[in-house]
């Protein structure tokens, strides 16, 4: 092996999670490291953790986190001699890898002639031709305008694939099923692609109907040597942009894995790649696989393969750009159990997933204990500013097979606090528990067949309202005997706290549309919380044991011996709010007389908002599509509103006449402000 110098000192080039990431191996391996900030990141989390940090630019990424002359000049500023680019940014960047060459400044990933040829997805394709790697069919040139891309989708046949040759992260790509929707998404694509990285270069080719999209991990060093570290499905998608990861894949068997596994290195060896990298592959129900990209660069789920393999993968790129060779052969790759990843984002679930920004009024994720993995760049009372992507954190779990790394994440998702934003826990919570995802049984298009009106709140498994309504009960209970231990009561008088109580819920709590009370008695021994809810019908009990107290957001408790829940819960007036499994269940506990008198309070009735369009999110009004006096149709195009680097159109939901413009293009929009009136 040839002699090396590990680096004194590592200039990491992005921010969030990923940085927080980098600067955690660097320290185990006694690397300084010098974090880079924008003006909307001057207190973020990675600026924090690491040993320096460099003020390099205005909020937008176009201003700070792209401008390689200043990531260049925060390495010589501060002595890096090597710079890390995560994934995103400049981490797929020829231009920014070759600078760094020439300047002497070592680029933690692959050389930039590797990263040209993969990085070009057009390039790409005819590389892995001449490398004999089963390819997709499609036109590999770039495409010129819109009636060039009909013409061409309508000569490969429908379903096919628009693709930014630049893009990545679900960004500059669509699915068309016919003209209109070929016409539409290549020129969403263009915009989404120039925006975000600065090459409008369009291809299409065939959409693999009933794929899975399933990805290799590779590792080469400068010495020619390169392996594969397994498999990850990452078929869990929503809008082409991953949700759930897992490896290994239910539905690869060892000889596909082998396969696939030397077509990747194949394709690596050809490119000289010298760094981790992703193939990516979309593979049929009868298990042939084809090519669809190779990322040169860290993946967002890069965990799942660590968990699998016992590798630091930051680690093995660290060493491999320091000169080291393998420490280990393809034989020595491990597949031990099973692991998962969710992305945690700032989206709401529940509007279309649409940004949430803001304050983390509360943030505690849960602990990195037992098979449970948190990688995070946020923390409580920390900003989610609009300029970025949207992610929180990434959970990651494993466990010894696919059982129970599901049954770790589900509990996991139920421990994580998220106070002040909006988040999708509900939503993953909800995926955990699909019949088709516990059997393995799905494919990319998952989410979109299984909730084709988008994400409601009924699409949630319902909540046991028997069992929450118990929980409830034992809260109400617990807050009265804190009160109870008020000092100063009056000798005689001291309060009892009443045995029988009635839940509340439904439309006089503003949770659900039908009122359903629930008659509750309860009784105290030892410790036990012994919850009876007496119906005509019949009596159900719930015997609580809990150290939960008055304030705590967790309530850990053991259902009738032998029922561990984890659920969330908090206190707002009168009412009790509990979340489980992405369930929510909102209550009120009463006294028998209490329940009486709500039954005959009023409801107040929503104001209409039938005839005003208003922004759904934070964004900047990139586009107004109609103008006073216009006769506009149900799905007609109404504005454009750019956050969290994607474009997000707003379309009318009936016919109607615009009586008034309330905001104009280029104007930052707050949540709910107002866009459009129609008469």
């Amino acid at each position: 092996m040839m002699a090396t110098k590990m680096f004194k000192k590592i200039l990491i080039a992005n921010r969030g999670e990923i940085a927080c990431r980098v600067i955690q191996t660097a320290k185990k391996l006694g690397i300084k490291t010098v974090a880079v900030y924008s003006e909307a990141d001057k207190e973020a989390r990675h600026v924090q953790l690491a040993d320096e940090a460099i003020f390099i630019g205005p909020a937008p990424s176009r201003e700070s986190y792209l401008v390689i002359d200043r990531i260049i000049q925060a390495c010589k500023d501060t002595g890096a001699q090597a710079v890390h680019p995560g994934y995103g940014f400049l981490s797929e960047n020829e231009q920014f890898a070759k600078r760094c060459e020439d300047e002497g400044i070592v680029f933690i990933g692959p050389k930039y002639q590797s990263i040209a040829a993969m990085g070009d997805k057009i390039a790409s394709k005819k590389l892995a031709i001449e490398a004999k790697v089963n390819t997709i069919p499609g036109h590999n040139a770039a495409i010129a305008t819109t009636e060039e891309a009909v013409k061409i989708a309508q000569g490969i046949g429908y379903p096919v694939m628009i693709k930014a040759s630049a893009g990545g992260g679900g960004k500059g790509l669509r699915v068309a099923s016919n003209d209109k929707e070929a016409a539409e998404g290549f020129a969403a694509c263009k915009t989404e692609a120039m925006n975000s990285f600065g090459d409008d270069r369009i291809f299409i080719e065939k959409f693999v109907e009933g794929p899975r999209h399933i990805e290799i991990q590779v590792l080469g060093d400068s010495h020619g040597n390169v392996v594969y570290l397994n498999e990850r499905d990452c078929s869990i998608q929503r809008r082409h942009q991953k949700v759930i990861e897992e490896a290994p894949s239910p539905f690869i068997d060892p000889a596909t894995r082998k396969a696939m596994g030397e077509q990747a290195v194949a394709l690596a060896k050809a490119v000289n790649y010298q760094s981790a990298g992703t193939v990516e592959f979309v593979v049929g129900k009868d298990k042939s696989f084809y090519f669809l990209e190779m990322n040169t660069r860290l993946q967002v789920e890069h965990p799942v393969t660590e968990s699998i393999t016992g590798l630091d993968l930051v680690e093995q790129m660290i060493r491999v750009a320091a000169g080291e060779k393998l420490a280990f052969k393809q034989e020595d790759v491990k597949l031990d159990g099973w692991s998962m990843e969710c992305r945690i984002n700032a989206d709401d679930p529940f509007r279309n997933f649409l940004p949430s920004i803001g304050r983390l009024v509360k943030y505690r994720p849960p602990e990195s204990i037992n098979g449970v993995r948190v990688d995070t760049g946020v923390y409580e009372g920390g900003e989610i500013p609009m300029y970025y992507d949207s992610m929180i954190a990434k959970l990651i779990v494993h466990g010894k097979d696919r059982s129970e790394a599901i049954h770790k994440m589900r509990a996991a998702l139920n421990d994580f606090v998220i106070r002040g934003i909006h988040s999708n826990i509900p939503f993953q919570a909800a995926l955990l528990q699909h019949p088709r995802f516990i059997s393995g049984d799905f494919t990319t298009g998952f989410i979109a067949e299984e909730y084709p009106e988008g994400f409601k709140k009924d699409s949630v498994q319902p909540a046991d309202p028997k069992r929450m309504a118990a929980l409830a009960a034992f809260m109400r209970y617990r807050y009265l005997e804190h009160i109870k231990m008020i000092d100063g009561q009056l000798a005689g008088h001291e309060m009892v706290i009443a045995k029988k109580f009635v839940v509340v819920t439904g439309a006089q709590v503003g949770s659900m549309k039908d009122p359903y009370e629930v008659p509750i008695r309860v009784e105290l021994k030892d410790s036990i919380y012994s919850i009876y809810i007496e119906e005509p019908d019949a009596i159900s009990r719930y015997d609580i044991v809990s150290d939960w107290r008055p304030g705590q957001i967790c309530l850990n408790a053991t259902i009738n011996g032998t029922q561990k829940v984890t659920a969330q819960v908090e206190r707002r007036g009168v009412k009790f709010l509990l979340v489980l499994d992405g369930a929510h269940y909102e209550c009120m506990v009463l006294s028998p007389l209490g329940a009486e008198l709500q039954r005959r309070m009023p409801v107040k009735i929503p104001p209409d908002t039938s005839k005003l369009v208003i922004s759904p999110m934070p964004g900047l009004l990139t586009k107004m599509a109609v103008k006073v006096g216009d006769i506009v149709t149900g799905g007609q195009k109404l504005a454009s509103i750019e956050a969290m680097k994607m474009e997000n159109t707003i379309s009318a939901i009936q016919d109607g006449v615009v009586a008034e413009v309330c905001a104009k293009e280029g104007e930052s929009l707050a949540v709910d402000q107002l866009i459009l009136r129609f008469k």
